[in-house]
């Protein structure tokens, strides 16, 4: 007897030795690993038994033995069918610019009135929280490419308001590369990859901003030390265009929104970044990943540069060419509030490339921009998600307002209640939904007219005002690689147009040109050949 009372203690002190090693290893492993690689073992904790059984997508329960092919008649098995038929098809079209990016949900708070500004629902009431879903990308990469490539990012918001979805779609520089919404096809052909080669080519490149100088402003931000932030975290982020404006009493204002993160900016060094990639091309998804799990959550504050309407017809510049800056001393700057990611998407694809962004979704108090490239962009946009997502985008979750009511009907799906019985014809006289009365719509039409002049004084401001000299001399670095490899026609004309906008910077890029020139070409990547085996006889 006791001898049995012996063992089942021993037994028991097994056990507890077992749960506590088990403890200290899970222990261990939370601690040393990032928490977007522990996630799958966060799941399982999560879920300690399975969370259901399995079925095909119509529902029809799987029984084991039709979860293996082998010695069976695969094309009986509808389980089989519903897999492999599905996972033909589970790709949507990438996104021509945007298309790798990682998203994050949230929340805007307003913590100061600006009501005489705008009515915008959104930004008024201090302690107003409206939810939001960000989408974090970077410009000219493909799907599962480098997020330290350097390159404009993107950091796209959209505010779930009682008005109606607001999306701010926003650019890690406060400027653009060009005007004209014409050139923007051939700008993205020059920036993507060579038709033939396949291959990121900077003889498109400087052969594009060569003969369209307008583009250089965007181009030096590009080559300077703002071209790689420090992951998305670290980096401001500008709507770009100048927005229109309004208050409840009909008055109007001219804004351009800056989003300023509270974590500091920080940018990487061009050998940085390449130690970097070398390790994780993910390195901005798992940093924001990772952040917000550890509770870390990384907050931007929204201001808003502010002219009046009399002030904007004083001014000796085009206020709304997106090339250039505002001139200081002609605005003044006003914080709107925090906008504050705070959680993970529960599945990558459903909100993230499921997301649909369009600059041209406005609110009340909020009429938008008056250039010509915004106008384009406005429809550009939703052209551009309805062949990704379908004419129904609005309508997946991550994109659903608030409110709704619509007379569109049909198309693929998902259409949810599809506005069930009501008419679907306007104006009718059984009760569809009616539109509304402003009263205080803008009464006032503004219009502005583009010139085709470009002026270069605004890259040689940035090039003077905005870089430190070791910032300038990183500028320079950054710049005679993408130079090295072009034809000298090519070469003369970038030197040409970078002498024009400052005769230094033009005479220290074609020194360092021309000593790099010198140097004898890197050696081929050796290739690695397979050892060859030997015939079987």
């Amino acid at each position: 007897m006791k001898s049995m009372e012996a063992y089942i203690c021993y037994f028991f002190f097994l056990v507890i030795k077992y749960v506590q090693c088990h403890d200290n290893e899970l222990y261990e492993y939370l601690n040393r690993t990032d928490r977007s690689t522990c996630q799958l073992y966060e799941f399982k904790e999560d879920h300690p038994k399975p969370i259901g059984i399995l079925t095909t997508s119509s529902g029809k329960l799987v029984e084991i033995r039709e979860s293996i092919g082998l010695n069976s008649d695969v094309f009986s098995n509808q389980y089989n069918i519903d897999l492999m038929t599905h996972t033909n098809a589970e790709r949507i079209p990438e996104r021509l610019v945007h298309a790798k990016g990682t998203a994050a949900f949230g929340y805007f708070e307003v913590t100061n009135d600006v009501s005489q500004y705008t009515k915008a629902e959104v930004f008024n009431g201090i302690g107003k929280k409206t939810p939001v879903v960000v989408r974090f990308s970077t410009v000219v990469q493909n799907l599962g490419g480098n997020d330290l490539a350097r390159e404009i990012k993107g950091m796209a918001v959209k505010f779930f308001t009682k008005e109606g979805n607001l999306d701010l779609v926003s650019l890690s520089f406060p400027v653009f590369f060009h005007r004209d919404p014409i050139d923007f096809p051939y700008f993205i052909h020059a920036l993507k990859r060579n038709p033939k080669t396949n291959l990121f080519d900077f003889s498109a490149r400087w052969d594009f901003i060569t003969k369209k100088p307008e583009n250089l402003h965007g181009l030096l931000w590009m080559l300077s030390d703002y071209g790689i932030p420090n992951g998305y975290r670290k980096m401001d982020a500008f709507p770009i265009h100048t927005f229109q404006i309004n208050n409840k009493h009909g008055g109007s204002y001219f804004v351009k929104f800056n989003f300023r993160t509270e974590q500091g900016v920080e940018n990487l060094p061009s050998s940085a970044a390449e130690a970097i990639t070398a390790r994780d091309l993910d390195y901005y998804t798992r940093d924001l990943y990772n952040a917000i799990e550890n509770k870390n959550y990384p907050a931007w504050t929204l201001e808003m540069d502010i002219m009046s309407f009399d002030d904007i017809k004083k001014i000796d510049y085009n206020p709304f060419e997106v090339t250039r800056l505002w001139k200081k001393g002609t605005y003044y700057t006003v914080p709107i509030g925090r906008l504050v990611l705070d959680r993970n998407p529960d599945n990558f694809f459903r909100v993230s490339e499921m997301s649909a962004f369009n600059p041209g979704n406005l609110v009340p108090g909020i009429p938008g921009p008056l250039d010509n490239l915004f106008k384009s962009r406005r429809s550009a946009y939703r052209d551009a998600q309805i062949y990704r997502l379908g004419v129904n985008h609005n309508r997946i979750e991550v994109n659903t307002p608030l409110y709704s009511k619509v007379y569109n009907r049909d198309g693929k799906p998902p259409v949810r209640d599809n506005m069930m019985d009501a008419p679907n014809y306007y104006p009718n006289s059984f009760n569809g939904p009616v539109p509304y009365v402003d009263p205080s719509r803008l009464k006032e039409r503004f219009t502005v007219f583009d010139v085709n002049a470009v002026d270069l004084d605004q890259p040689e401001y940035f090039i003077k005002h905005y870089l430190r000299s070791d910032q300038r001399e990183r500028l320079i670095n950054n710049t005679i690689p993408t130079l090295v490899p072009i034809a000298p026609y090519l070469q003369r004309r970038a030197i040409r147009l970078l002498t024009l906008t400052d005769p230094s910077l033009g005479r220290e890029i074609s020194e360092k040109l021309q000593e790099a020139l010198k140097q004898p070409p890197p050696p081929p990547l050796p290739v690695l050949n397979e050892p060859k085996r030997k015939m079987k006889s």
